[in-house]
């Protein structure tokens, strides 16, 4: 078993991310590499100086922009929007894998009365007229439904058909998101943009014990270092405690994870046989370690497992968008600042598109850091490049941006 001190773990953990050192990932083909490493990255629709996908790419990939996510989705087809961990975007590729998630979606359709004759017109009506949203598509009324692909919620809710036709078809694969305007939603024919091949294609798996080991160990790939404990990286994969020891069990005795130990930590971490090279020169000191500053996305794969976030680094981050205005510590919408293998703070900044700027309402350091001529020059690049990210031309600091 390999022991590591915290400081490697730091260094292995932000090096499979992409996050320290020069980037390893460049422009929309980096960003499609980075989906491919990382599996899945969430999706969340808040837009305040960018959506939690987009901002999960800005800080890894060397020139990003939004419209190479667009584009990888509703151009290029090379990644999809669909459930994971929670709603997400991943590998078009990986389609066949998904295979029994969708006859769980379609199992689950069949026991509402009445929607697979709304379906069959849905259908009819987006081959013969194309796209559609729920405010377009035309079906009257509503319908008690619930989607599987939500975690919580009465099964017998009121809907308005459109939407929960739509929405059961694209859970079942029939349909896939053909693009969006706004928060809008427009669905077609998967038929017409995937490959007809990956539709076709048997699934993987063997069983449903196979579909849920690929997960799990896609998952601690995506993090990098994973503990054996009920973790939020495992979000949306349906499996109790005992199931999950017997997966990582197994992952471990066929040699696609391996051991490690970091110093002051009592529970076992685990990483993927594939980044032991990584860790071989993390351990070496061969690894680049050129500094960089970056501000994370609230939902960052890194960030999935706070409390291992807290135990690696000693620091504690919570995405407080739900936390009522008066318990807030920070802002609604702070993140995470970066800077080489130290968290030092977090920033709240609103991108103004209208003006276009980059409104930054507040930065806070962590206790004992202390702001220097070279994090200012960091921190005043990095705000460049967030501005240009967001659209704007300029950065505005209020007057208590930095204590």
């Amino acid at each position: 078993m390999t022991e590591i001190t915290k400081e490697q773990a730091r260094q292995f953990l932000l090096a499979k991310q992409g996050l320290l050192g020069s980037y390893h990932f460049c422009g929309k083909a980096g960003a499609c590499d980075y989906v491919r490493q990382a599996g899945c990255i969430q999706f969340d629709p808040v837009d305040v100086c960018g959506k939690n996908a987009e901002l999960t790419l800005q800080s890894r990939v060397k020139g990003f922009r939004k419209t190479m996510l667009e584009d990888l989705l509703y151009r290029d087809r090379l990644l999809v929007d669909y459930a994971d961990k929670e709603l997400s975007i991943w590998p078009a590729e990986d389609w066949p894998c998904f295979a029994p998630y969708r006859e769980r979606s379609r199992v689950h359709g069949a026991g509402f009365p009445g929607l697979q004759e709304l379906e069959r017109e849905a259908i009819s009506n987006i081959r013969a007229n194309g796209p559609v949203s729920s405010d377009t598509l035309p079906l009257e009324g509503e319908i008690f439904w619930h989607s599987s692909m939500h975690w919580s919620g009465n099964w017998h809710e009121k809907s308005k058909a459109a939407r929960s036709v739509l929405e059961q078809l694209y859970t079942d694969g029939t349909l896939i998101i053909h693009h969006k305007s706004g928060s809008r939603k427009f669905y077609d024919l998967a038929e017409r943009h995937l490959d007809p091949a990956l539709l076709s294609a048997a699934p993987p798996w063997e069983d449903e014990e196979s579909f849920l080991r690929w997960r799990v160990l896609r998952r601690i790939g995506a993090v990098g270092l994973l503990w054996n404990r009920n973790s939020p990286a495992f979000l949306g994969i349906p499996m109790k405690a005992e199931q999950r020891r017997e997966i990582i069990s197994s992952l471990e005795a066929s040699g696609a994870i391996l051991p490690a130990r970091v110093e002051g930590i009592k529970t076992l971490f685990y990483y993927r046989a594939e980044d032991d090279a990584l860790l071989g020169e993390v351990l070496a000191g061969r690894l680049d370690r050129k500094s960089r500053m970056e501000f994370l996305a609230p939902l960052d794969p890194l960030l999935w497992d706070k409390a291992l976030i807290a135990a690696v680094w000693g620091f504690s981050y919570s995405w407080e968008i739900y936390t009522p205005a008066e318990k807030r510590k920070y802002g609604a919408y702070t993140l995470p600042i970066l800077w080489g293998e130290n968290f030092i703070g977090r920033i709240d900044a609103v991108a103004d598109r209208r003006d276009k700027v980059l409104r930054v309402k507040k930065i806070w350091l962590e206790p004992g850091v202390r702001l220097t001529k070279k994090m200012q020059s960091a921190l005043d690049r990095c705000l460049t490049r967030f501005a240009k990210f967001n659209d704007c031309t300029s950065v505005e600091l209020t007057g208590t941006a930095l204590p």
